[in-house]
């Protein structure tokens, strides 16, 4: 299985919006969902993703998402868009499940439940020299980034795996992750 978790800064914690990019950019949060679970003509069955929303009004709030047990969806951002509303009124949708946990209960559970935690950092050990082993959790930052105290507490549970020394998009990481993966 393969984890992402995705730390939103400031991803609106309430159904009531209309774009996802005023909703503290949720359309970050879509954009990763897509390069988690999808890929040509399929969506990818071995995805879990771990998204904690941080903003306002209600924080924090955390969705999990099965790939497994996703259905009725598209890549599109107003099909997330409508997704995210619904599950943020606390309808059901097939594969999301919502919490009301924070970041570190997160790493904490998810500390038993995968091999290996990595953060994403420029500074981490090259991803080209880590054997990366099955059921591994990649935990990513939003446009503003991981605050210390959070990179920190899962440092106890991880360690900081680079993709290089370029700045890529989180959405980009997660199809450069998955691309390696594939390749084994």
């Amino acid at each position: 299985m393969r984890h992402f978790l995705i730390l939103s800064r400031s991803g609106q914690t309430s159904s009531n919006f209309t774009s996802l990019r005023e909703a503290g950019r949720l359309d970050l949060v879509a954009q990763c969902l897509t390069s988690s679970i999808f890929i040509s003509h399929k969506t990818r069955k071995d995805v879990i993703v771990h998204i904690i929303l941080t903003g306002p009004p209600n924080p924090p709030i955390y969705l999990r998402v099965e790939s497994s047990k996703l259905y009725d969806i598209r890549t599109d951002e107003d099909s997330w868009k409508e997704i995210l509303k619904n599950v943020l009124d606390n309808k059901q949708h097939p594969g999301f499940t919502i919490f009301k946990k924070s970041f570190q209960e997160v790493i904490k559970e998810l500390s038993k439940e995968v091999s290996q935690i990595y953060i994403l950092e420029e500074k981490g050990i090259n991803i080209s020299k880590e054997e990366i082993k099955e059921n591994v959790l990649f935990i990513l930052g939003d446009h503003i980034g991981l605050p210390k105290k959070d990179e920190n507490f899962a440092l106890r549970y991880g360690k900081k795996l680079s993709l290089g020394k370029t700045k890529y998009l989180a959405k980009s990481c997660i199809t450069i992750i998955n691309y390696i993966l594939d390749q084994k």
